[in-house]
Order: C-alpha cells, then structure tokens, then sequence
C-alpha cells in the first residue's frame, strides 16, 4: 500500500487507522495532512519524515498548524539549520507562540 493509498482511506474513515500509520508516516507530505486533518494533533511515527524532507515548508506549517508552537528539538534544530525563508519565519513564529 501507498502512503496516498494509506492517507486516503484514512480521510474516507475519518478516524485515525493505527495500521496504516507506518505506510503514511513513510511521506512526509501525507504524514503531515494526517496530523491535519484526521489525528489533529501530533503525528509523532513521522516527525523524522516530516523534519527530514527537502521540503522545510513541511516542518515550518508542522509548527504553526500542529504543534502552535514550537517543533520537537530535534526539528526544530533540523529546521534552524536550514537556514532559509522558513527558517526566518518559524524563529519569528516562536518567539511569539513558545
């Protein structure tokens, strides 16, 4: 199974489907749609994918749509090291909403 095939059935159920965590926690886009829209809370099986995909966007809108606030250190310090428009955004981000 896919991490979209995964994600969607999840979306159909409207509840959080244990068993099919693994395959979505594999994407980083889908984990992150997951933690929105069907656990609305934290996806903590994906963090590592989420801070760890070439799209810091992802951990930058984990923060203010997830956590409302700061990331987990270790993506928080994977986010500050990458050092871009996201970067800036999230630091100004926190200092407002610790």
């Amino acid at each position: 199974m896919t991490p979209y095939q995964a994600y969607e059935k999840a979306i159909k159920s409207g509840e959080r489907i244990p068993e099919l965590e693994p395959f979505i926690s594999k994407n980083a886009f889908y984990s992150y749609l997951y933690a929105i829209y069907v656990i609305k809370g934290r996806f903590i099986l994906a963090e590592p994918v989420i801070s760890n995909s070439n799209d810091s966007y992802l951990s930058f809108y984990y923060a203010i749509c997830v956590m409302k606030g700061k990331l987990p250190d270790f993506m928080h310090n994977a986010l500050l090291l990458s050092n871009n428009e996201f970067t800036k955004q999230y630091v100004e981000f926190i200092s407002k909403n610790p």
